[in-house]
């Protein structure tokens, strides 16, 4: 049985939920699942706007039947070529043969790579600033490349003043019959769950999706409909000052992310000792994470929130213990930039993490490295305890800059 909700009097949300996903692109872990958004205008002529992944397909393709109440809809309008939203096309295109699919040139190239079927001819291309009238509504598409992948477009309706956004302002978790972002309160746990979306999604893309903020300030907007997450038609300059921080790699907080890796615990109680140390110092706003024990993601997220980074990690095979090189890789092909990093290493024999880090670090843009480390021989000593007090007071200086 169909399942949709009214926006506004002419537009619906058609998407749906999967909360039994465990991993969305088969990597991140989505506990709260995923929405797959899609959206319909009813007009003299009707626009879908996108589809959905197959995990949802048939509950959307029922949407749309209701929506049409017997007719044949007109546009299929693609933002995004992305299996998540694009997996129903050839279904809804089979259905519909008169149904034209408008979209950028180079989504109309993906069509070809994703379907056996020749859809082709069927796409209408549009281009920056063109313009689709549907009747009352008029839909204008702006070019989004590399946000983030390099066919989106995102299309803003004129009548309504609806920005619908492909992947920009998504964020993990399904919805619940609340569609909108001001129903449930959207809380810190929340824009939590849209920064982590945001850095291990669209992260590495920080200049395009400035460019598209750019376009969007241009635009009196009162609604974002994203592929992903709530609609935003209350606070949306709250979202936008989000975005225009995580897009400049700019610290959305000043805080110390603690992030270790341990193997027997001597490197773990190094870095529970800075943090008390820290604390001490009035540095209260801290998150200390063992790198064995959570998902890379909500590390690379958490790295996107605070200002200072703290990376403590054991020796292992001579290199770096391999969940902290994994999540210093991560960071690195996230393009994070403007951080200040301090170092901590352990090896009970060999410490050598510290100097790999350090190196892995230093291709990192705009990253700032302490001179102040720490460097121990398994375990923490009193001797050590100078070293650590001297990287928290270097650490506490920087953060009153």
């Amino acid at each position: 049985m169909y399942c949709t909700r009214k926006i506004t009097d002419d537009i619906s949300y058609i998407g749906g939920s999967d909360r039994r996903l465990a991993l969305f692109e088969n990597i991140y872990p989505v506990p709260n699942g995923i929405s797959y958004n899609a959206y319909f205008i009813d007009d003299e002529k009707t626009a879908i706007l996108d589809t959905v992944d197959k995990a949802v397909s048939e509950l959307y393709l029922e949407n749309v039947e209701a929506m049409l109440h017997g007719r044949a809809p007109d546009y299929v309008i693609v933002n995004h070529m992305e299996p998540d939203h694009c997996a129903a096309l050839g279904e809804l295109c089979a259905r519909y043969p008169a149904l034209q699919i408008v979209c950028t040139a180079k989504a109309a190239a993906l069509i070809g790579q994703f379907y056996n079927t020749d859809l082709a001819a069927r796409c209408v291309q549009v281009k920056e600033g063109d313009t689709l009238s549907l009747g009352r509504h008029t839909l204008a598409f702006y070019t989004a490349p590399m946000v983030h992948w390099p066919e989106v477009m995102v299309t803003y309706d004129q009548t309504e003043h609806i920005l619908f956004s492909a992947d920009a302002f998504g964020t993990f978790g399904a919805l619940g019959g609340s569609i909108f972002a001001d129903e449930t309160g959207f809380c810190k746990a929340d824009f939590a769950e849209a920064r982590r979306y945001y850095a291990n999604i669209v992260g590495k893309y920080g200049p395009q999706v400035l460019a598209l903020l750019k376009k969007a300030a241009g635009l009196t907007i009162d609604y974002i409909c994203p592929l992903h997450g709530p609609i935003w038609r209350k606070d949306i300059g709250v979202f936008v000052e989000k975005y225009q921080k995580w897009a400049s790699y700019t610290p959305e907080e000043k805080a110390v992310l603690i992030a270790y890796a341990s193997i027997y615990g001597g490197t773990q109680n190094a870095a529970e000792i800075l943090a008390a140390k820290l604390a001490d110092r009035g540095v209260t706003n801290l998150a200390v994470y063992d790198v064995s024990c959570i998902h890379p993601s909500y590390l690379v997220s958490e790295a996107f929130r605070c200002s200072h980074l703290v990376f403590a990690s054991s020796t292992y095979n001579n290199g770096i213990f391999t969940n902290m090189e994994t999540l210093l890789l991560d960071l690195q092909a996230h393009a994070l930039k403007n951080r200040t990093v301090a170092l901590m290493e352990n090896g009970s024999w060999a410490p050598q993490s510290g100097k790999l880090m350090r190196e892995l670090l230093a291709s990192m843009k705009d990253t700032k490295l302490l001179e102040e480390s720490v460097s121990l021989r398994s375990t923490v000593k009193s001797d050590d305890l100078t070293k650590i007090d001297a990287l928290a007071d270097a650490l506490t200086a920087d953060m009153q800059q």
